[in-house]
C-alpha cells in the first residue's frame, strides 16, 4: 500500500488519540536545572539543556551550533559559547525543523552569516508555526541544499548529507570532519521510542535506509551526537548504534505487518507492544512504544489519495 503524501496526512495523524505518545513530548519533557557542555574532541561538542541535543565546534575562525532548542536554553548556550570564545555564532545548521530544535533559531543564530537547513525544513517550520500559533516567533533558514552541502570552517570542513524522508521530509546529517564527530538530530533516538512525525513526511523504510547508508559512510572511529536517548544510554554513541535504531524500526514494521496479516485493529497491535524491546521504554513505560506502532500502522495502511 502506498502511503498518502504528508501535507494530506497531517490532519489525519493529528486526530488518532492513540498516537499521543509518539507525537512531540510536553516541554516539561525536557527540563533540566543547567545547561551541560560536554566537549568531544577537535573543538566539537555538545550542549544539553531542554530539548533536541545541541552540537557546537569552536576554533580560531568561527562558532558553530547545531539546533538551537528553544529561547531559554538558546541563550545558556549562547552565553556559554561566548565565554569560550570571543565570537558569537557564526553559523546555525539546522538538523531539521521540529521546535525543540529551531525555536531559539533567532537567540542561537542572531548574528549567524548563514543559517543551514535541507530545502523541506523552512516550509516544515511554516507550517507547523501557523497550525500552533507561533509564526511571528520563528526564524528560518536562509540558506538549503538538497541532498549535500559543505564548508570550509578554519581547519574544519561541515558536510550535510540527506538521504530521503526519514523521521521528517527535511532529516541532515552533519558531519565534522576533521574530528570526525556526527550529528543524527532525531534520526536516532538512542535506546527509546521515537517520534515518527507522519505529518511531515516520515517515512521508517526510507529511515532504516538512511541509517544504514550512514552506517556504511562512517567508521569505527566516528562519534555520534544523538538528539535524544534513553538517560540510561546517554546522548553519544558509535556506528553500531545506527543500526540498533534500525532494528528498532523494522521490528515496529514487522509488529504492524504481521497484526495487519492477522485482521488486528490499530489499537490491538498496539496494545500488543514489542517484544525484545524493552529498553526502549522510558522508566519502563511501554505507552512511547504502543504510540510508535499505531504510528507505522497508520503509515502502513494510508493510501494515496
Amino acid at each position: 500500500m502506498k502511503r498518502r503524501t504528508f501535507l494530506s496526512s497531517a490532519g489525519t495523524v493529528a486526530g488518532l488519540g492513540l498516537l499521543a505518545s509518539s507525537t512531540p513530548l510536553p516541554l516539561s519533557a525536557f527540563a533540566r536545572t543547567n545547561g551541560l557542555f560536554t566537549p568531544i574532541r577537535r573543538g566539537v561538542g555538545r550542549f544539553e539543556a531542554r530539548g533536541g541535543t545541541i552540537g557546537w565546534l569552536i576554533n580560531d575562525d568561527a562558532v558553530v551550533a547545531v539546533d538551537s532548542q528553544f529561547p531559554e536554553s538558546a541563550a545558556e548556550c549562547r552565553d556559554g559559547l561566548m565565554e569560550r570564545s570571543d565570537r558569537t555564532v557564526d553559523l546555525l545548521i539546522n538538523s531539521h525543523h521540529h521546535g525543540d530544535h529551531t525555536a531559539g533559531n533567532g537567540v542561537l543564530g542572531a548574528d549567524a552569516d548563514q543559517i543551514v537547513a535541507h530545502d523541506n525544513v523552512p516550509m516544515l517550520q511554516r507550517m507547523q508555526a501557523e497550525r500552533r500559533g507561533t509564526l511571528d516567533d520563528q526564524t528560518f533558514a536562509n540558506e538549503t541544499f538538497a541532498e549535500s552541502w559543505s564548508k570550509d570552517v578554519g581547519d574544519e570542513t561541515i558536510r550535510l548529507h540527506h538521504y530521503g524522508p526519514a523521521h521528517t521530509a527535511g532529516d541532515a546529517i552533519i558531519h565534522f570532519e576533521h574530528a570526525d564527530v556526527v550529528h543524527m538530530g532525531d534520526l536516532v533516538f538512542h535506546y527509546r521510542h521515537a517520534y515518527i512525525d507522519l505529518g511531515a513526511g516520515a517515512d521508517t523504510a526510507n529511515w532504516m535506509v538512511t541509517l544504514e547508508r550512514a552506517h556504511d559512510l562512517f567508521t569505527d572511529n566516528t562519534v555520534f551526537i544523538f538528539g535524544h536517548a534513553n538517560p540510561v544510554n546517554g546522548i553519544l554513541g558509535r556506528r553500531e548504534d545506527l543500526l540498533v535504531m534500525r532494528d528498532y524500526l523494522g521490528a515496529l514494521r514487522d509488529a504492524v505487518e504481521a497484526g495487519i496479516d492477522a485482521g488486528m485493529s490499530r489499537e490491538e497491535v498496539a496494545a500488543k507492544g514489542l517484544e525484545g524491546f524493552d529498553a526502549h521504554m522510558i522508566g519502563g513505560n511501554p505507552d512511547g512504544i504502543a504510540g510508535n506502532i499505531a504510528a507505522v500502522h497508520e503509515e502502513m495502511t494510508s493510501v494515496q489519495e
